[in-house]
């Protein structure tokens, strides 16, 4: 066990030499990126807690030593949960004030109580029977993506359907503009390496553009609405705040929106990558939902378990703890690995089998746990189950295609493949 004063020192990088796992951890180079279970197996058995100078990060890998910190907000704050993992360069800090980036931590990186007054305002949209009414909705629109592609024989699945699909739902669910799904992704995908990344200072100023452009269409559309709520979502909230700003202001809502556009679909798109992959690589299973599509729901579960497209997230310490027998100090940054804690075998028998009928695979930790369990949860569900009963019942005979490797985007927590060719 180190003492605080060790662990303080080797928090801030000095004087401690890097060993152990620590040496090896690089989250964003292969072979980690194309498959980290190695690796973690090995955290799991030999350092469950170990800290990683290159990140200024504690790293955390058992399935209950995560689950207790997600359970206790006060010890373990969510306010780093959106900060970069690499510092900003002064210049680009300087950049986003100048150009008027105003966010704010409204959801996943506050703690309460004020994280509690603004959830109470945007849980209910997402409570598994409002979203169950917008399955007619997505079921077309899936419908409508394999329509473009039945006929082709063979497509890269990310970018003919799961690249714009997710985008559609939620622009249903948020009323944005259909016209604007190229641009949203775009910059999603900037704010998504700017924040998760590693990029050089250079790198950061090109991406920090494009995140001032996302910030200022975020802020034009919900000013649009102000005069005429629409009866939506976002409408909703919007009258909350006239009732009542001291319950939600509008940049509150704001930033909720700013926050929705870039979690409720690149998760998704990235989840039906891995979903496919896993179910091609695994053959029988997908026999048997072809077969038995009453089976889907639960293999959805078991993919989110198996395959997640959010593999870690993060935490910061309010006092000195102790985590698997390890004194951990105060302000520490905490680096959840979620994909270890869901092959954990303390918790899931025989964690690397493919099992749809695991009996407790429904703990998984893919959308975390406690009071940031994820808003989307339900919603993510739902178009997972759309697209594999759609799938399985138009193109059963899907195939990967042969000699294919797989890229994924460097960065510590969004994982899914940049480009996945099936045929049929």
């Amino acid at each position: 066990m180190l003492l605080d004063s060790d662990a303080e020192k080797q928090a801030n990088n000095g004087g401690c030499p890097i060993k152990g796992l620590a040496s090896e951890f690089d989250p964003f180079v292969e072979p980690y990126l194309s498959n980290p279970h190695p690796f973690w197996l090995r955290a799991r058995e030999q350092e469950p807690v170990f800290y990683s100078p290159q990140i200024d990060y504690w790293v955390v890998t058992r399935y209950e030593d995560i689950k207790a910190i997600f359970g206790d907000p006060q010890t373990f704050s969510a306010s780093n949960a959106q900060t970069p993992i690499r510092p900003l360069a002064p210049q680009v800090t300087h950049l986003l004030r100048d150009g008027g980036l105003k966010t704010k931590p409204v959801m996943s990186n506050r703690d309460p109580p004020e994280h509690t007054r603004i959830r109470k305002h945007t849980w209910g949209a997402f409570t598994p029977k409002r979203v169950a009414q917008l399955e007619p909705q997505i079921r077309a629109l899936v419908t409508q993506f394999i329509d473009r592609i039945v006929e082709q024989k063979r497509a890269d699945l990310v970018q003919e359907m799961f690249y714009e699909l997710p985008v559609h739902v939620l622009f249903i669910f948020l009323g944005i503009p259909e016209k604007d799904i190229g641009r949203i992704k775009t910059w999603s995908r900037k704010r998504l390496m700017l924040t998760w990344g590693r990029l050089s200072d250079e790198q950061q100023m090109i991406e920090a553009q494009g995140l001032l452009e996302y910030w200022k269409y975020t802020e034009d559309f919900i000013d649009g609405l102000l005069a005429d709520p629409p009866d939506n979502y976002v409408g909703d909230l919007i009258r909350v705040s006239q009732a009542d700003d001291n319950e939600l202001t509008v940049d509150e809502i704001t930033n909720i929106v700013y926050g929705l556009v870039l979690a409720g679909h690149e998760t998704t798109t990235s989840m039906s990558s891995n979903a496919i992959v896993t179910l091609m690589q695994h053959r029988d299973v997908w026999q048997r939902l072809c077969a038995e599509p009453q089976a889907i729901p639960k293999a959805v579960e078991e993919l989110l378990r198996f395959n997640s497209s959010v593999i870690t997230w993060r935490r910061k310490t309010t006092r000195p703890v102790e985590i698997a027998n390890l004194a951990i100090p105060a302000d520490a940054n905490l680096l959840l690995a979620l994909c270890s804690g869901n092959y954990d075998d303390a918790h899931f028998a025989d964690p690397e089998k493919f099992d749809i009928d695991r009996p407790n695979v429904r703990s998984h930790l893919s959308f975390g746990f406690g009071i940031h369990f994820c808003l989307g949860a339900p919603l993510a569900r739902l178009e997972l189950k759309i697209i594999l009963e759609e799938l399985a019942r138009r193109l059963p005979d899907l195939r990967l295609s042969d000699k294919q490797t797989w890229s994924y985007p460097p960065n510590t927590t969004f994982r899914g493949p940049e480009q996945l060719w099936v045929e049929w």
